[in-house]
């Protein structure tokens, strides 16, 4: 299923609907970012972004906990916050939002809101559809799945970490040690998705 044709699927599933909440999950490196603001572009007016990543905790609380090494595993995250966002997000009214900022490897909180015009909500995040509370206490009105073969994800992740300005051996020591067992997490203990797209080009 191509973008376009994903899009339409929303449309179509959301016709007639109030807010419509679209959860797209994978494991790291599958293209969620990617194909997520490309649904939201090609859904165009009333159609929002909802990252998960700006529920990151923050550096110096994984520190007091021992868990900047594996930044980015579910006990990471503010999963219990994640899941009080998506309840507000479905009753509606203008809600603030969370959203990470890369640049300086933080979550800025109220970064952004959204409000009732925002009807069609587009999810993106590794642990949507893990089959762990609270991650599995959200009800979405469509879940997708992007499965990208395990030697791809292991490549774009090496790449991700190269593109960071880290030696070879550093970016596939970094891979391995910390987001290969975050993908083989998702990829063993996801729910079931609505639909499940072949995103190998994302």
């Amino acid at each position: 299923m191509t973008p376009d044709g994903l899009a339409q699927e929303i449309r179509r599933r959301a016709k007639g609907q109030g807010r419509f909440i679209a959860a797209l999950a994978g494991a790291p490196g599958a293209g969620k970012s990617t194909l997520a603001a490309t649904l939201v572009a090609e859904l165009g007016t009333g159609a929002r972004l909802i990252p998960m990543d700006g529920f990151h905790l923050d550096n110096a609380v994984l520190d007091a906990r021992g868990l900047r090494a594996v930044k980015g595993a579910p006990q990471t995250f503010d999963a219990a916050g994640f899941v009080n966002l998506m309840q507000r997000l479905r009753v509606g009214g203008e809600v603030a939002i969370p959203v990470f900022d890369r640049a300086a490897d933080l979550a800025r909180a109220g970064a952004e809101t959204v409000t009732d015009a925002d009807r069609i909500l587009v999810v993106e995040g590794n642990y949507l559809l893990l089959d762990q509370a609270p991650w599995r206490d959200v009800p979405y009105d469509l879940t997708v799945f992007l499965d990208v073969p395990k030697p791809e994800l292991e490549r774009r992740l090496v790449q991700r970490w190269l593109r960071h300005g880290m030696a070879p051996d550093a970016a596939q020591a970094r891979a391995l040690s910390n987001d290969i067992p975050n993908a083989q997490l998702v990829l063993r203990h996801s729910r079931g998705a609505d639909l499940t797209v072949q995103a190998v080009s994302f």
